[in-house]
């Protein structure tokens, strides 16, 4: 896969940390830039791990060098999650959750851990994906760091300025890049 695909894909399963981060920055009364950090290191680190998780657990399932009907299986895997995930984004984005608005004056760090857990899932499936599909581990890695922050300030500052009215759009956007990216597996490596 290109850096484009990786870039699209990542940002796709993003989105959802965006969505988090916006929920709780409509609840701060102000951005503590300290602790702003903190959550973006943390909310890093899990995507990471979880990325690099899935990847090796792909390992473990076959090695790309293997026979063509096993790797043919693969790809065929990667087009599914990416399906299955942007499939589950609509639906969070159909349910439209409700949070209850209260003014916070700190962030909890362990509710940020918590959430972090909670999103990684979909980095965990979208790094078994990326096994799949042979991408380079160390590339992934990177872009996905740097998507995560970008995505954890920009959703906290639109949470914090707008409300958590726009996680429903980005629930629906992940999804459409993720359904991109099962249809550029398909077309790409499967037919």
């Amino acid at each position: 896969m290109n850096g484009i695909e990786n870039v699209l894909i990542l940002a796709g399963i993003s989105l959802d940390v965006f969505a988090t981060m916006e929920c709780q920055g409509s609840l701060v009364a102000r951005i503590d830039k300290k602790q702003l950090t903190i959550i973006c290191g943390l909310m890093a680190v899990w995507q990471i791990a979880a990325l690099a998780l899935g990847h090796y657990l792909s390992i473990l399932l076959y090695h790309n060098e293997t026979a063509h009907d096993e790797n043919f299986v693969g790809l065929v895997i990667a087009a599914v999650i990416f399906f299955g995930l942007g499939t589950r984004l609509v639906v969070k984005a159909v349910r439209n959750e409700r949070i209850w608005e209260h003014r916070e004056d700190t962030f909890d760090i362990g509710r940020f851990l918590r959430m972090a857990i909670a999103t990684s899932v979909y980095s965990l499936f979208a790094g078994l994906a990326f096994g799949f599909l042979g991408t380079n581990v160390a590339r992934m890695l990177v872009i996905g760091v740097c998507i995560t922050i970008a995505f954890v300030i920009f959703g906290m500052y639109t949470g914090y300025h707008f409300g958590f009215e726009h996680k429903t759009k980005a629930y629906v956007g992940g999804a459409i890049l993720l359904w991109i990216a099962g249809i550029d597996v398909i077309v790409q490596y499967i037919i």
